[in-house]
C-alpha cells in the first residue's frame, strides 16, 4: 500500500513537471540564470563573451531537454543541419540585402569606401554567436514550450513581445525599435521554426541577417557600432533609416520582414500549426466519447 502511494505520488509530480508551464519556468530560469552568470562575469572582449555565451547554452540547453524533458534534441540534431543553416542563411542575407536597397533607393543609404575584407570576420563571428544564443533561448524555449501552452498564435505573440523587449537595453534603443524588432523577428524567426521544428533553420536567418547588415554593409545592428566591408552613412528620417538603433527599426526593414507572413500562411496551409492545450484536450475528449 505505502508503494503505491509512493507511486502515485511520483506520477502526480512527473505530471506537473511535464505540464508546459512548469517546464517554461524551469527552463527560463536555468539557462536564463546562466547567461546573468555570463555577464555578471564581464567576458571581454564582446566577441569572446558571445562565443562563450552560445556555447554554454547550447549545452545548458541539450542538458535540460535529456533531462527534464527525456528526450533526444531532435531540433538541434545534426542530421540535415548544414542545408537548413544554409538555406535559412541564404534567405537571412537576401532579406536584408533588400532592405538596404530600398534604404539606398530612398537616397538614405550610402557607400563612401571599402575596408579590408578580413573586417568581415568579426562581424561574422557575432552573427553566428548571437543566431546560436538567442534562438535557443527565445525559439528553442520561449517559442517551442509556450506553443506546447498557449498553441502558435499564443507562442509567436509572447515570444515577439519578449524579444522586442529584450533589445530596450540596447544603446540607441526605444519603443519603435523594441515594436520593430518584434514584428520582424516574431513573424519570420518564430515561422522558420515552425516550417522544421528544428532550430538551424532560424539560427541560419538570424546570423545572416545580423551579419549581412553590420559586417557587409557597415550599419549598426541593434544600436552597435558597425564595422564591415563597406563603411557607409545612413542619413534621414528615422522612420527610414532607423537612425542610431541601425535599419532594424526602419520601416522598410519591417516590410521586409513582414514578407514572412506568407512562411506563417504556409505553415498553417500545411497543418504545422499547434491548437492551444485547452483545444487539444477537449478535441481528445470528444474523440474518446465516440
Amino acid at each position: 500500500m505505502e508503494q503505491l502511494h509512493v507511486e502515485v505520488q511520483e506520477s502526480r509530480a512527473r505530471r506537473v513537471l511535464e505540464y508546459p508551464a512548469t517546464r517554461l519556468v524551469i527552463a527560463v530560469l536555468w539557462i536564463g540564470g546562466l547567461l546573468f552568470v555570463l555577464i555578471a562575469l564581464h567576458i571581454k572582449p564582446a566577441l569572446l563573451f558571445e562565443a562563450i555565451g552560445a556555447i554554454v547554452i547550447a549545452a545548458a540547453y541539450v542538458l535540460y531537454v535529456r533531462v527534464v524533458e527525456r528526450r533526444p534534441v531532435r531540433e538541434l540534431a545534426l542530421r540535415g543541419a548544414p542545408a537548413e543553416f544554409g538555406a535559412g542563411f541564404l534567405l537571412g542575407a537576401a532579406l536584408f540585402a533588400i532592405t538596404i536597397g530600398i534604404i539606398w533607393s530612398l537616397g538614405d543609404y550610402a557607400i563612401v569606401g571599402v575596408n579590408h575584407w578580413t573586417v568581415i570576420l568579426s562581424p561574422l563571428g557575432f552573427g553566428l554567436a548571437a543566431g546560436v544564443l538567442e534562438e535557443i533561448l527565445f525559439r528553442g524555449v520561449i517559442f517551442r514550450i509556450t506553443e506546447e501552452w498557449l498553441g502558435s498564435w499564443g507562442a509567436l505573440a509572447v515570444s515577439s513581445i519578449l524579444f522586442g523587449a529584450a533589445h530596450l537595453a540596447n544603446p540607441h534603443a526605444t519603443l519603435t525599435s523594441a515594436l520593430a524588432i518584434a514584428l520582424e523577428a516574431g513573424v519570420l524567426l518564430g515561422a522558420a521554426f515552425m516550417i522544421t521544428r528544428r532550430l538551424w533553420l532560424p539560427i541560419g536567418l538570424h546570423a545572416a541577417w545580423n551579419f549581412t547588415q553590420s559586417g557587409i554593409f557597415g550599419a549598426p545592428v541593434s544600436g552597435t557600432v558597425p564595422h564591415g566591408l563597406f563603411v557607409s552613412t545612413l542619413s534621414g528620417p528615422t522612420w527610414a533609416t532607423g537612425g542610431g538603433f541601425g535599419p532594424e527599426a526602419s520601416l522598410p526593414a519591417v516590410l521586409v520582414a513582414l514578407s514572412g507572413i506568407w512562411l506563417v500562411v504556409y505553415v498553417a496551409r500545411t497543418g504545422r500549426l499547434v491548437q492551444p492545450i485547452w483545444r487539444r484536450r477537449a478535441q481528445s475528449s470528444r474523440i474518446a466519447a465516440l
